[in-house]
């Protein structure tokens, strides 16, 4: 998919680490000039992530970008990255909504016990946000008759998983989804959500152990088996949504990554493929499924 952006401007929101970066890095890579965000731009004491290092590394592989500061819940910061992008370049070509809340401090815990301000933060950074995002790319994309907008989000939008306060985001991203395209479609542009399986971020992969069989599990979960995914794959996913001539027929649509890659024919860079599922349940039976993870990704009949 190298060059399949090639001349188009994007933005991509939350961009300092994990499947921001990865989404980052691929849409640069395909020769988008990108514009990334997150609160900060410098290092961090600490942390092994920065905006500043995701442009350095798009920047060593030949790419363009740059790193602006916004708190997404900070409406004057949004405008102004906008403002930026239309000073210097007078269009947006694709807008890709990253930036979210951090959400494992809400793992396990029963919602009557989480603080209020949980909801609060899963609705600020993530619909509300979004629709920020959106409407303000909107303005931008309508005079060109184009653009597409990529909101990431889970199956969490349809079953339980991590939190009550994370599904109830990812629910509102996913209606964000569909209502905006509904509304975009006649000034062609397209607005889609993505699923990503179980991410493999650089924080994931530190939790990791060697089982006695000398494979690699999380949390008793056997990556083996192939459920896990790279963020540079699910940023292959978004470059192959945004560089496809009939994304319109997708608008207002949720798509797992892990069928996107079949559909559109990338891999991982190994050549590997994620395994097609839509969840722990569907790849593997109850009694499999390790207790850590039957509280993270909870189960029940189908609803009528």
């Amino acid at each position: 998919m190298q060059d399949s952006l090639a001349g188009r401007v994007a933005l991509v929101t939350g961009a300092s680490k994990n499947i921001g970066k990865g989404i980052a890095l691929e849409v640069a890579a395909s020769g988008a000039f990108t514009y990334v965000t997150a609160r900060s731009v410098a290092d961090v004491a600490g942390q092994l992530a920065s905006l500043q290092r995701t442009v350095a590394e798009i920047e060593a592989a030949g790419g363009k970008a740059v790193a602006l500061q916004c708190d997404h819940t900070n409406d004057a910061d949004v405008e102004r990255v906008f403002e930026r992008i239309a000073a210097e370049h007078g269009r947006l070509d694709l807008l890709v909504n990253v930036a979210s809340p951090d959400f494992s401090d809400m793992v396990g815990v029963a919602f009557w016990e989480l603080p209020f301000e949980t909801m609060t933060r899963c609705l600020d950074v993530g619909p509300r946000s979004n629709f920020v995002t959106t409407a303000l790319a909107a303005r931008m994309m309508i005079p060109q008759g184009s653009g597409v907008v990529i909101n990431i989000s889970s199956h969490g939008a349809d079953g339980y998983l991590l939190s009550v306060p994370y599904g109830v985001g990812k629910g509102a991203i996913d209606k964000l989804t569909r209502d905006t395209a509904l509304e975009l479609r006649s000034h062609g542009i397209a607005v889609v959500s993505l699923w990503p399986g179980l991410v493999l971020t650089e924080g994931l992969l530190s939790h990791t152990t060697v089982n006695a069989e000398g494979k690699r599990e999380l949390h008793g979960l056997d990556l083996s088996i192939g459920v896990g995914e790279s963020p540079r794959f699910n940023g292959r996913a978004v470059v192959a949504l945004a560089a496809d001539p009939l994304i319109m027929e997708r608008t207002g649509g949720s798509f797992w990554s892990s069928q996107l890659a079949r559909d559109y024919g990338f891999t991982e860079d190994d050549g590997s493929l994620p395994l097609l599922h839509g969840g722990l349940a569907t790849v593997m039976s109850h009694d499999e499924i390790p207790e850590f993870w039957r509280g993270v990704e909870r189960f029940e009949s189908p609803r009528r």
